[in-house]
């Protein structure tokens, strides 16, 4: 246990790990913790996979007609995303579906807590749900995806793209670290049946209901220019 406690520390920071373990605690009692940090990264110019992954084949989907029967989520869950006017971008390798992203201009409806995402600049978009399964986590699946994203994005004038990651996933975020990210903000939410308390690094700060959600604005006209990835950082 003082191992497993170190490692979280060393992985997460001490903050960060308190709240993993209390969350672990409090799931016990039915009560779910969430801890969200808020990231931009610049859409890049150059492409990131450096000339790989060119047998996978990045489609673009507008509406569920594009989505397999077999797609790794609920098709409520994917309806209602099409239903706020998302976009998603999937790799394939062949017959098999390799990966994904989704991508909302105007800002995104939280799945997972109460809580809407709102965008003041029409230069970002929200990207949301990057996934690549594990049989390609190795490869150039990811880099693929968000290459394609960025050229789409380009051609639609956006500069920034943001989101939500989850703070205790060290994965997402090493990978969106190498993407250049700047930090906009974080929240906590702590959640027992339909009451929801939400702690936000912006206003309304402190936020405590059964059924409305707090609403977050990110701005990214407030952010320094970005500066062209022309490679992957390493």
């Amino acid at each position: 246990m003082r191992q497993r406690v170190g490692q979280n520390v060393a992985q997460l920071g001490a903050w960060d790990a308190a709240c993993y373990f209390a969350g672990m605690a409090l799931r016990r009692l039915g009560i779910r913790l969430y801890k969200y940090e808020f990231v931009a990264q610049p859409v890049a110019v150059a492409p990131l996979a450096r000339g790989r992954g060119k047998a996978i084949d990045v489609r673009l989907a507008t509406d569920i007609a594009g989505v397999p029967p077999d797609y790794p989520r609920p098709a409520r869950v994917v309806a209602d995303r099409f239903a706020q006017g998302a976009l998603t971008l999937q790799a394939w390798k062949g017959g098999d579906l390799a990966g994904f992203l989704w991508l909302l201009h105007d800002g995104y409806r939280e799945d997972e807590v109460r809580a809407d995402y709102r965008l003041a600049s029409p230069a970002s978009v929200w990207d949301f749900d990057v996934y690549v399964a594990p049989a390609y986590r190795m490869g150039p699946t990811y880099l693929r995806l968000w290459e394609e994203a960025n050229t789409l994005l380009r051609e639609r004038g956006v500069r920034w793209t943001c989101s939500r990651i989850s703070s205790f996933n060290v994965a997402s975020r090493h990978a969106h670290a190498r993407l250049g990210t700047v930090r906009m903000g974080g929240a906590l939410f702590l959640c027992a049946g339909r009451w929801q308390l939400s702690c936000l690094t912006q206003a309304p700060f402190l936020h405590l209901s059964r059924q409305a959600a707090p609403r977050l604005t990110f701005d990214t006209a407030a952010l320094a220019p970005p500066q062209p990835l022309q490679t992957m950082p390493r």
